[in-house]
């Protein structure tokens, strides 16, 4: 497994790290218990999970606390997130609340000090807002969190948080389908010594290739109940892409991946590992044998041009005019 920098942390992590959504809810029914997956991709290699204090009203968190009570010295980071328990108003995002948040975090991950903390996907004007910023820095003062980040939903707003001196990391989707950031905020980021970690690598799965027009989600599955934008933004289901048209899209990407010697999926998380700037790409898995084939991506050789020009004319070809200008 390659690892990278994680920004301003300061901290080396592995290329492909664990998303812990699935954990929480809002993915269906998960296939193994939550340890067998967490033992799986840190048995090859993973020493990079992300969660969030609203993953499962703190599910999530909760697992990866047990989890990690049980491997002193285990070398792994675990960034959460927080802002979303309460309305999205800006005026919420004050210290106090932040001291309620990151405290509850803290008990439901069992540490004193959380490795790392990022806003989840705020409103614009929190990232913009210097208190908010001063409130941050009041935490990593204090030793309740070692550094702090943010996850967005669109490139302006990782811009701007680049722009903060205190700024770690971001967090942003990106993935064969969505390729925007490539333009201004990874070259920002790698200017300003910030961190990269890509969230949504497989287009809520489309880039694995499996999918059809036909196929169906259970009815708490967020790709069944959020494909119109009304429980949160659409972007972070299937990348905000038409599923029949990402479908399509797939099939292609699929028989490019074909000559990397790779999986559709392995292919498609290596492409977005490799990118300079890119700190940590964080799939989730819903089984043991994801978790493993997940991780392989981390020690993929070198993608050719031929692949990535093919990657390139695919989003030009499907998404580019819907994809870019919305995010």
């Amino acid at each position: 497994m390659h690892t990278r920098t994680l920004g301003r942390t300061g901290r080396t992590v592995s290329v492909i790290g664990l998303g812990t959504w699935q954990l929480g809810a809002d993915w269906g029914d998960v296939d193994a218990d939550a340890r067998a997956i967490l033992d799986a991709a840190v048995d090859s290699g993973v020493t990079f999970f992300d969660t969030a204090d609203v993953y499962g009203d703190g599910r999530s968190e909760k697992f990866i606390g047990e989890y990690l009570a049980g491997k002193p010295g285990h070398g792994i980071t675990v960034a959460t997130k927080m802002g979303r328990r309460e309305a999205q108003d800006a005026a919420n995002f004050t210290l106090p609340k932040f001291r309620e948040w990151t405290d509850r975090s803290r008990s439901n991950l069992g540490v004193d000090t959380l490795d790392l903390v990022q806003l989840h996907c705020p409103p614009s004007a929190v990232l913009s807002t210097d208190s908010v910023y001063d409130a941050l820095d009041t935490l990593v003062a204090d030793g309740a969190i070692a550094a702090y980040g943010v996850s967005v939903e669109t490139t302006a707003q990782a811009l701007s948080a680049i722009a903060r001196p205190g700024t770690a990391s971001v967090q942003i989707i990106l993935n064969a389908f969505r390729h925007k950031p490539l333009d201004e905020v990874l070259p920002a980021a790698i200017a300003a010594g910030v961190g990269i970690i890509a969230r949504v690598p497989l287009a809520s799965g489309l880039l694995s290739g499996k999918y059809t027009t036909e196929t169906t989600f259970a009815a708490n599955d967020h790709r069944n109940y959020n494909r119109d934008g009304s429980a949160f933004d659409v972007g972070e289901t299937f990348s905000g892409v038409d599923f029949d048209k990402g479908v399509a899209a797939a099939q292609e990407f699929a028989a490019l991946a074909a000559s990397t010697g790779l999986t559709t999926a392995q292919a498609a998380l290596a492409w977005v590992a490799q990118l300079d700037g890119v700190s940590s790409v964080i799939p989730g898995a819903r089984s043991v044998d994801q978790a493993r084939s997940n991780a392989i991506a981390g020690s993929a050789d070198p993608l050719s041009a031929e692949f990535t020009a093919g990657v390139a004319h695919l989003y030009d070809t499907y998404f580019r005019a819907a994809i870019h200008p919305r995010w």
